[in-house]
């Protein structure tokens, strides 16, 4: 979900853990050329789900990373299954109401540029929720607690699972990328809807 806190949750863990940070509409926008906002003007949602599809499929295989995606990742079968099968996927789980008082000032976010966000929030969770739920590995509640709390309880899940050392202060909306040498993973992000 938008304003979920997973590229700020994610950046952060990334940080903690010493590994690189990989955020996936910035991925996108490299590669377009321009604002996802523009992009979906000018080519529509499908034709972007298409471009994030490619760029879901491609960060999911590095090693090493915590990856952020975007909120509607999920709504693909194949960015699901990458994500869940290549990744250890954080959900960042927050009702349409704590995301709307985050977002009620946003004039970014292409789907929400509609005349009541609250309603397009309420949509997305009734339709994104199941979604989320099915890739995520674990799910974290991220209704108030700050960034630091955040990545504290993701670092905790994290060290509960036995994927990072005990002690390591960390924590995010993450997917942790499943290192092909060792089995071992690595952290990657997804959001509000599943950290993948």
């Amino acid at each position: 979900m938008p304003g979920s806190g997973k590229s700020t949750v994610g950046r952060q863990l990334a940080r903690q853990l010493g590994l690189q940070f990989v955020d996936c509409d910035s991925v996108i926008e490299q590669q377009i050329g321009m604002p996802i906002r523009d992009w979906f003007a000018a080519h529509g949602e499908d034709a972007f789900r298409d471009v994030e599809q490619s760029v879901v499929d491609d960060v999911t295989q590095r090693q090493s990373v915590v990856i952020a995606t975007g909120g509607g990742a999920v709504l693909r079968p194949s960015n699901r299954n990458a994500l869940h099968s290549r990744c250890h996927v954080f959900y960042l789980r927050s009702s349409p109401e704590e995301l709307h008082r985050r977002l009620r000032h946003d004039t970014h976010r292409p789907l929400l540029q509609v005349d009541d966000p609250l309603r397009k929030l309420r949509d997305l969770y009734r339709e994104r929720d199941p979604l989320y739920r099915r890739t995520a590995h674990f799910v974290v509640e991220s209704a108030r607690p700050s960034v630091q709390a955040l990545t504290g309880m993701v670092m905790m899940q994290l060290e509960l699972a036995g994927l990072v050392p005990m002690g390591e202060l960390a924590a995010a909306g993450v997917a942790a990328r499943k290192d092909a040498a060792d089995e071992s993973p690595a952290p990657a992000v997804h959001g509000s809807g599943p950290a993948t």
